[in-house]
């Protein structure tokens, strides 16, 4: 039987609340149906294409329905789908995590399995709370960037600092402090940012059990950047007071920023590292949290209820979420991924030097294949991203913008002249709708 979108659009709207949305809007804009999709390219029902230009929320590196991924879920799905993880194990989670433990900073040895980012950054809390309690000593604050963002559950929240996700929970959160994070990403801004940093140490470091930040690059607060410098300041502060440094990597990890992962700029060997989106190239959930042998060893001891590290999912370690994780990263080592990032990098780089002119543009900046162009202030009431997904979306391209911050974050298949098509359609939607 064939549907239309129109068709499809209805029943979504009669059973399905979506996330991060205001289902009231979608009594003016459709719910696009979609029916399949291949390489940057989304279809729907009625025929019509979207280039993905934001990889379905930052998790489909390379492209969808990718064959290589197909066929080694499929021969996967013919031996075991899962297996509890408590007791039993299998060969593609133990794979996965030799794996990762190669190629993540040195010291990152074990590997913690989970489904979803923010449950990765709820497991990093709590490991490094409970280590903590394990060598008696109790520090019961966290401590993350102004801005930050790190998921939406309780926990995730606690740490997070950008109002619109966490202003209605407040009664519920965890107690945490905010430092400063660098205005921009100049050494002064981020050397400045660590003098904050050190004052804050000075006055809580020993209440203090972790400090939490997102590499260089912070997501849902517009696509924010700062200098790898602070980083290193960071590492090194964190170090003398004691206090865990969690890299959240879920976002730029995986070769988003220019390096497998964003840290790397910073050569630093943190305490804890979370990792899930582009981890399964965009295909299952997973999550990853990975941490050290002292960390690890803290938990190990004769049977003792109150040292264990109790905390579990029932998909923990999915047998197929971790066979794509693993092809994903066999095609970063077949390819040599990385290194032709740069030059489509540098193509994007290219295509936004026109913004540069335009009297709505506040700023331009990339990192890696991360490009931004944020818009200068504008009424949030007056819903300028929204008006630029729509536009952009008649032109058959997907973005979705944080509130006045237009973002391009596409596959790494993706070819120079879709790039083209993806910039050209923002370019022209500044013009035409601001």
């Amino acid at each position: 039987m064939e549907f239309s979108n129109k068709e499809l659009m209805q029943k979504d709207i009669n059973y399905i609340w979506h996330p991060c949305t205001q289902m009231k809007d979608h009594e003016q804009i459709p719910i696009i149906p979609i029916k399949n999709a291949k390489g940057v390219y989304l279809y729907d029902f009625d025929g019509n294409k979207y280039i993905d230009a934001i990889s379905s929320w930052w998790v489909n590196i390379f492209g969808h329905s990718n064959e290589y991924i197909n066929n080694k879920i499929k021969d996967q799905l013919d031996l075991l789908e899962h297996v509890i993880l408590a007791g039993f194990t299998h060969k593609p989670a133990i794979d996965l995590a030799e794996k990762l433990v190669k190629i993540t900073p040195d010291g990152l040895n074990k590997v913690f399995y989970a489904d979803n980012g923010s449950s990765a950054v709820e497991i990093a809390l709590k490991m490094s709370y409970h280590y903590h309690l394990n060598v008696n000593d109790k520090r019961t604050l966290f401590l993350s960037l102004s801005n930050s963002y790190h998921g939406e559950t309780i926990g995730a929240l606690s740490v997070g600092d950008v109002e619109l996700y966490k202003k209605t929970y407040k009664p519920l959160l965890l107690k945490c402090i905010q430092t400063p994070v660098p205005k921009d990403q100049t050494l002064q801004s981020a050397n400045d940012a660590l003098l904050s940093l050190e004052n804050i140490l000075k006055k809580d470091g020993s209440s203090i059990s972790a400090f939490i930040v997102e590499p260089l690059v912070q997501g849902a607060g517009g696509m924010h950047m700062y200098h790898e410098e602070y980083l290193r300041g960071a590492r090194e502060l964190t170090k003398k007071y004691g206090i865990h440094l969690i890299v959240d990597e879920i976002m730029t990890g995986f070769g988003r920023t220019g390096k497998m992962f964003a840290c790397e700029y910073a050569k630093i060997e943190p305490d804890f590292m979370t990792l899930s989106k582009g981890l399964t190239g965009g295909y299952l959930p997973l999550s990853v949290v990975m941490t050290t042998d002292n960390v690890y060893n803290a938990f190990y001891c004769d049977y003792n209820e109150f040292k264990a590290f109790l905390h579990s999912h029932s998909y923990t370690g999915n047998t197929l979420a971790c066979t794509a994780a693993i092809a994903t990263l066999e095609i970063f080592e077949k390819e040599n991924t990385i290194e032709k990032n740069v030059e489509l990098s540098r193509h994007m780089k290219k295509n936004m030097a026109r913004f540069d002119n335009l009297k709505n543009v506040k700023n331009c900046r990339i990192l890696g294949m991360i490009a931004v162009i944020e818009l200068t202030e504008i009424d949030v009431k007056k819903r300028v991203g929204l008006k630029i997904y729509e536009y952009a979306l008649s032109r058959g391209v997907l973005v979705r913008p944080l509130g006045n911050t237009i973002y391009v974050m596409p596959p790494f298949i993706i070819t120079k002249d879709e790039i083209d098509t993806i910039f050209d359609t923002i370019y022209n939607a500044i013009v035409e709708k601001l």
